[in-house]
């Protein structure tokens, strides 16, 4: 009874015991709170009150993240670095903050500590810093041997790994064959002043030769009368093939005259000759010269490029028994692709076998693609959408949910510190399997990251979620945009999507800026012509006034091309000029082969792209009356 009764006592005390232990951990809300108090002390001589606070986040998923910060700005502390890094040794914070401590023991000379600690990355700092240090351990030959394939390349590198390329130029390593490498690198990269200095690294007779290709680059029509090339030998053979490569593009015409008539007279193996006669041939194939087809037959092995351009030089002159010779010239994958089938069915029909191009048209419509729905037009099928939405698995969400990286991702977002979350997305879904990938998509969508969510997608290699890719958005902006400019809604959303991925702060590297990626100049007129205020170019993130101004402009190109969506559509991104030099000559073209002959592959896809985008949103915007076939006419021919 005794037993019994201790038993019960021991039960209650312990229950009591661990009752007040999870009674006294702090609350989500409460180490939300601490967590800020203790941010704020970062940057301050507060020890004492920081590590108080500390001792109150265990477990918070932001901890490891604050004291990453803390430790950046207490460089001296090594033992506390190494052991976070040790603990922490696959998260962004361990990366940040050895960069961090790394830059340091360079500053302080500790290269016994920084060869220890230094893992390979893609920072060019390290990397140099990295064979310094090991130049300055006394391995300075193994160091020196490492640094030639960096200075070779010719990438651009920060300031402080000059000091160890002055010491390999210095050092009388340095190969041959990796002088030639950078000196070959500069010209490619038109880097005349690299090329002059590294010229001076060669032996002499080196440097003549080095000055004779240099020559050529220049003006590489000279090699039609240097006297060195009355040579005839494997050197002269190199220069004479190079400046034929050079002189391809600014003058075909003597490209081609000089290699017919003396390529045969100089030393050069087989790999050079068909080389430049696929250069050759490619030129002549993107000018759409009808001399294509005869240079072809000099090409042993084209490349899927060369093949490509010459089914399009054949489409351009609407030669369509050439266009199913090329087509039988592609490899068996490239059979299989819907754009190129689209193209064979066409070349079918054309030369009198209609069956054959019916019933290659019927399997081109099951694709969703802008060839796809052209296929479905011509036998007047209904598009074939194929949406497939991703199932989620609850488990397997829960699971991904309780992983630290997505913790830290969603408890940033909690806290209403979108760019911090934004920032550590990239990292992690580096990690993770193809059904996680696509869990994240969904978790991204709901958080209305839509590009973000379609990033992802794309990274899975997934592509039939129709609502996850094509987001809905700004819709009520968007429709009335539409009816003010007697525009389909879902051009503009074809339009959006591709610009931005419906991210109103999308900003390109050339200035264009928000939703439908509008130039400044380009903003600011149009709200002058509008009467509408303009502040700065800021005004185009507020995505009210961006659909506005967008669609203006839209309508505006489509005014400019009869209200031709192709013409239009290929002006919102190269410009009305470029496409008015694309108009064809004499006759209007078959509006599928115009967008297949655009010169500009960017131009070309964008097109395709946007068009596409525009059936697949009348869908989602349960719209069935957009047909590609009524607002794709026959391109107009050019007005002298």
């Amino acid at each position: 009874m005794r037993l019994k009764i201790a038993a019960v006592i021991l039960l209650i005390s312990c229950g009591v015991f661990f009752w007040y232990q999870a009674s006294s951990l702090p609350s989500l809300a409460q180490q939300r709170e601490y967590f800020a108090d203790a941010e704020k002390l970062l940057g301050k001589d507060q020890e004492k009150d920081y590590l108080r606070l500390t001792k109150k986040l265990a477990g918070y998923p932001l901890y490891p993240y604050l004291q990453a910060k803390w430790l950046t700005n207490r460089l001296s502390q090594t033992a506390a670095i190494t052991d976070f890094l040790a603990a922490h040794k696959d998260s962004h914070y361990a990366d940040t903050l050895r960069t961090s401590w790394l830059n340091r023991l360079v500053e302080q000379k500790r290269w016994p500590e920084f060869i220890k600690y230094y893992q390979p990355s893609d920072d060019k700092n390290l990397s140099c810093q990295y064979q310094w240090a090991r130049y300055q351990s006394g391995e300075q030959a193994q160091a020196l041997e490492a640094t030639q394939t960096m200075w070779a390349s010719l990438a651009t590198y920060p300031e402080s790994c000059t000091v160890l390329f002055t010491a390999l130029t210095r050092s009388g390593q340095l190969k041959p064959e990796v002088i030639w490498q950078r000196f070959e690198a500069a010209l490619t990269q038109n880097n005349l002043a690299t090329a002059n200095a590294t010229l001076g690294l060669l032996s002499q007779d080196e440097q003549l030769i080095a000055k004779q290709w240099l020559h050529i680059h220049q003006t590489p029509d000279s090699i039609k009368n240097t006297a060195f090339l009355k040579n005839k030998d494997s050197l002269s053979g190199r220069l004479f093939s190079y400046g034929i490569d050079k002189l391809a593009k600014p003058n075909i015409e003597l490209a081609l005259n000089l290699w017919d008539s003396q390529n045969k007279s100089f030393n050069l193996d087989e790999t050079t000759r068909q080389r430049i006669e696929h250069r050759l041939a490619l030129i002549l194939a993107v000018r759409r010269d009808h001399r294509v087809f005869e240079r072809l037959a000099r090409v042993t092995q084209p490349n899927e490029e060369l093949k490509m351009w010459s089914i399009r030089s054949a489409l351009f002159t609407q030669n369509w028994p050439q266009v199913i010779k090329a087509f039988g010239s592609f490899s068996a994958k490239q059979q299989q692709d819907p754009h190129w089938q689209y193209w064979y069915a066409r070349a079918l029909g054309e030369t009198g076998d209609t069956a054959k191009a019916q019933a290659t048209y019927a399997m081109v419509a099951n694709d969703r693609s802008f060839h796809g729905f052209l296929a479905a037009d011509r036998l007047d099928l209904p598009y074939q959408l194929n949406d497939k939405p991703i199932v989620i698995n609850d488990e397997a969400l829960a699971a991904l949910r309780q992983g630290t990286e997505l913790k830290v991702v969603e408890e940033f977002i909690a806290l209403k510190r979108e760019t911090d979350a934004r920032r550590l997305w990239p990292i992690l879904i580096k990690k993770l399997s193809k059904e996680q990938l696509l869990l994240a998509a969904k978790l991204a969508q709901g958080w209305h990251w839509q590009q973000t969510a379609i990033i992802t997608l794309t990274k899975a290699d997934y592509w039939d979620d129709l609502d996850l890719r094509f987001p809905t958005d700004y819709k009520a902006q968007i429709e009335s945009n539409a009816a003010l400019q007697n525009l389909d809604p879902a051009l503009i959303f074809g339009l959006m999507r591709q610009e931005s991925m419906m991210d109103k702060m999308a900003a390109s590297p050339v200035g264009a800026k928000g939703l439908m990626q509008l130039m400044p100049g380009t903003g600011e007129q149009i709200a002058k012509t509008l009467g509408d205020s303009w502040h700065s170019d800021q005004d185009l993130f507020n995505p009210e006034l961006n659909i506005k101004y967008g669609s203006y402009y839209f309508k505006e190109l489509l005014k400019q091309f009869n209200g031709h969506a192709a013409l239009a559509t290929a002006s919102y991104n190269a410009g009305p000029a470029r496409v008015k030099k694309w108009l064809p000559q004499g006759k209007a073209l078959p509006v599928d082969l115009w967008v297949e002959t655009i010169p500009y592959k960017e131009t070309r896809k964008y097109v395709s792209t946007v068009l596409s985008y525009a059936i697949i949103y009348q869908h989602r915007l349960q719209r069935n009356s957009l047909k590609l076939k009524n607002i794709l006419p026959d391109v107009p021919a050019a007005k002298n």
